[in-house]
């Protein structure tokens, strides 16, 4: 691990990465904020539809195998299925010790642009320079993912529980010394609709994800990702979280995330 760079991760080689102590997340010292990696995976497979430029990533599902953790990390990509019209592939991503901990299936689809009508919602939210911006909620170190993204609330906020909108951008790029996507910027984001619309007291209850699916229906721009969030739990202890994801220019896509949901005092996942 560095903590040098100012970014997310460092790249070693061309499949090898060193994350700082931006990506750490907010309930253990160890362990990443799942936004920094899924945002790492999609990266290595937009790399990859370098032989499909007429491509676009329109659906991503992520299973978290397990928490993911601040060390040196490998991705690998492959190909599923490849079409005429639609490709699937698949990348994982590995520590040191070859246990995978977290991997995506995206498919992307052939575009040709101006072949349809467009049918796109214009901007249904206020914008990221109408509301201020707050605070995450108290996190126990003094640098980690709560401190590499900015966070403004049009509605609720990270102490307050029940559905928020929050506007999320990146303080620091997500590879060192490389430009930052904006699909890199919705993905580093979009694993925060839990914790954005969370409707039980988290001194009281761990309410973690066991994936993340995020589809798009068109190009995210610009810095800024706006999560619409809102969560429901059943009392069995099974929850789901999901956010109308927006950029400045309108709604874009949707993420949801399965919860699992239990006391604090009980046992983990």
């Amino acid at each position: 691990m560095t903590s040098q760079a100012e970014a997310f991760y460092v790249r070693e080689a061309d499949d090898r990465f060193l994350p700082t102590e931006y990506t750490r997340g907010p309930w253990d010292a160890g362990s990443q904020h799942a936004g920094p990696p899924a945002a790492l995976l999609a990266l290595a497979v937009e790399r990859r539809r370098g032989a499909r430029p007429d491509a676009r990533i329109v659906r991503l599902t992520y299973e978290i195998v397990r928490p993911v953790p601040i060390r040196p990390l490998t991705v690998a990509t492959r190909v599923l299925r490849s079409g005429r019209s639609v490709e699937l592939v698949e990348a994982v991503l590995t520590p040191d010790d070859g246990r995978e901990v977290m991997k995506v299936t995206a498919l992307l689809m052939k575009t040709a642009p101006d072949s349809v009508p467009q049918v796109s919602p214009g901007p249904r939210v206020p914008g990221p320079s109408a509301v201020p911006a707050k605070e995450f909620f108290p996190v126990p170190w003094d640098q980690g993912y709560h401190t590499a993204m900015e966070v403004r609330f049009a509605a609720g906020s990270f102490l307050e529980s029940g559905p928020a909108t929050a506007w999320m951008r990146m303080r620091v790029p997500l590879v060192a010394g490389e430009e930052t996507a904006p699909l890199s910027r919705v993905l580093t984001a979009a694993d925060s609709g839990n914790g954005v619309s969370a409707e039980l007291d988290y001194h009281r209850y761990v309410f973690v994800n066991t994936d993340l699916s995020v589809s798009l229906h068109r190009h995210p721009e610009g810095e800024w990702v706006c999560l619409d969030a809102r969560t429901m739990v059943d009392g069995a202890g099974i929850g789901l979280a999901e956010s109308a994801l927006h950029d400045e220019k309108g709604p874009l896509g949707r993420s949801t995330q399965s919860l699992y949901v239990a006391p604090r005092t009980g046992r983990g996942a």
